[in-house]
């Protein structure tokens, strides 16, 4: 007979970020498994408790920090040899207190650019990725500016710190869609930002640049992740964001949240649902729909990792 499956465990996992952008790991101490491996803190979920509880609680009992705010950002499950895990990832954003190691385990700061700590639980190893990824998402709308305004506003956000582009531009001719996307990418590349093409556009484009972003019914139909660094969707629904997360996306933009001009008539989330389905996301998931700078801390309470703008990124 084979062995009945094992439990899955609720774990809460906090990541401390400080204002530089460092985040905190702890190395594992003697006498537990994977001891040496580094990790970021958190435990067990116990009786009764929310992952917010269980969280400050660990935070306390390891670190001698009170946890102020945490926000919901992935949930991953991981097989070890010893133990099935659902791990409820948070951005810890304020604590009163200087962590320290009170359990025996060693304390690193470092800069998701520049990790040096091995060897990493594999369960945090995604992590790193999620850490890297920027937190606003420019979405093109060269249609409606008209192609040299748009580039001009591209390479003003460009020059603020934008670092992540995705060009979309429906039902625009391949010979005006052409020397647009080479001017994009040169503008992408001398910031040090990364470009994505649309679904919608051919896949030689996405083969061009650093990724694709597909489209929701695009997402449905591919059977693996494509092949290129960046890969991120389009999602609407639980199904949709669960496909992104079996295919191992990189990220997923979640909307409409608020009503659009290129939507008009579309059923839209609104803040409840988006969280409801932000906090069960296998993938970090950006706000879609209606944003603007107005909207970062609202949505980071919900879930998001960011914003993705189509109009007011422009501005």
């Amino acid at each position: 007979m084979s062995a009945a499956p094992s439990a899955v465990v609720e774990v809460a996992v906090g990541v401390l970020v400080r204002a530089d952008g460092s985040v905190l790991f702890g190395q594992r101490p003697v006498g537990k498994p994977y001891a040496g491996w580094w990790e970021f803190p958190g435990g067990k979920l116990e009786p009764g408790e929310s992952v917010e509880q269980a969280l400050a609680r660990e935070l306390r009992e390891e670190l001698g920090i009170e946890l102020r705010e945490s926000r919901p950002w992935v949930v991953r499950e991981y097989r070890y040899p010893h133990a099935h895990v659902r791990l409820h990832f948070q951005r810890i954003v304020a604590w009163d207190g200087e962590p320290r190691g009170r359990e025996g385990q060693s304390l690193a700061w470092r800069h998701p650019s520049a990790i040096d700590l091995a060897p990493l639980l594999p369960a945090a190893i995604p992590v790193i990725g999620w850490l890297r990824l920027p937190d606003r998402i420019g979405i093109s709308c060269a249609l409606e500016l008209g192609d040299e305004r748009f580039v001009e506003q591209l390479d003003r956000a460009l020059g603020r710190g934008l670092r992540l582009v995705q060009l979309r531009e429906p039902g625009m001719p391949q010979p005006r869609f052409d020397p647009l996307f080479r001017r994009v990418r040169e503008l992408c590349t001398r910031h040090g930002a990364r470009l994505l093409v649309n679904s919608g556009h051919p896949p030689s484009y996405w083969q061009a640049c650093d990724g694709v972003h597909l489209r929701s019914h695009d997402l449905r139909s591919m059977v693996s992740r494509p092949r290129r660094p960046v890969v991120g969707a389009s999602c609407h629904d639980a199904v949709e964001l669960a496909r992104a997360g079996e295919l191992g996306l990189d990220f997923a933009l979640l909307g409409p949240v608020r009503d659009t001009r290129s939507h008009p008539g579309a059923a839209v989330l609104g803040w409840p649902a988006f969280e409801r389905l932000a906090r069960d996301s296998r993938v970090p998931v950006f706000a879609l729909g209606g944003m603007d700078e107005g909207d970062a801390v609202r949505a980071a309470r919900a879930g998001a990792h960011g914003l993705a703008m189509m109009r007011a990124i422009w501005r």
